[in-house]
């Protein structure tokens, strides 16, 4: 029974919480990320290199027969191996472009907590007021020096 008392604790942490809305998050913002790249970094970039598809790269490694049309779900279709690496290229273009996104995200929370902390740090603490203990002994040392 205590397995399942921690397993209940640490799955309701808040860490953990977190950490599973980070995931969604981070699944959608992928999508995000990989309709900017394909749908709006990819053309611009095929039309500077002359209509460069970088889906569409492969390396046969098999023989590809003569009927088979010259495209990677051609080639795929007739069941011939392949290496596509155009699609690892638009997979690394993506990684990269989410990693950036990720670090100045990151980047700009640090400097807000840096600000807020100097503006913490800033501001006088007010002084904890004085016990009653504390001022009860001081009445008595005054009335013991009179």
């Amino acid at each position: 029974m205590s397995l399942l008392k921690d397993f209940k604790a640490f799955a309701v942490k808040g860490n953990v919480i977190d950490l599973a809305v980070a995931v969604i998050i981070g699944g959608a913002f992928s999508g995000i990320v990989k309709s900017l790249v394909d749908d709006v970094i990819m053309p611009v970039v095929g039309r500077i290199f002359g209509s460069l598809d970088f889906s569409n790269l492969y390396l046969p490694l098999a023989e590809v027969p003569a009927n088979v049309a010259p495209t990677l779900a051609a080639v795929r279709a007739a069941g011939v191996p392949v290496l596509a690496y155009g699609s690892f290229i638009s997979v690394l273009i993506n990684f990269t472009i989410l990693a950036f996104i990720i670090f100045m995200m990151v980047r700009q929370v640090s400097k807000l907590t840096k600000a807020l902390i100097k503006e913490e740090e800033a501001a006088p603490a007010e002084p904890a007021p004085t016990p009653e203990d504390i001022l009860l002994l001081r009445e008595i040392r005054d009335a013991l020096k009179k």
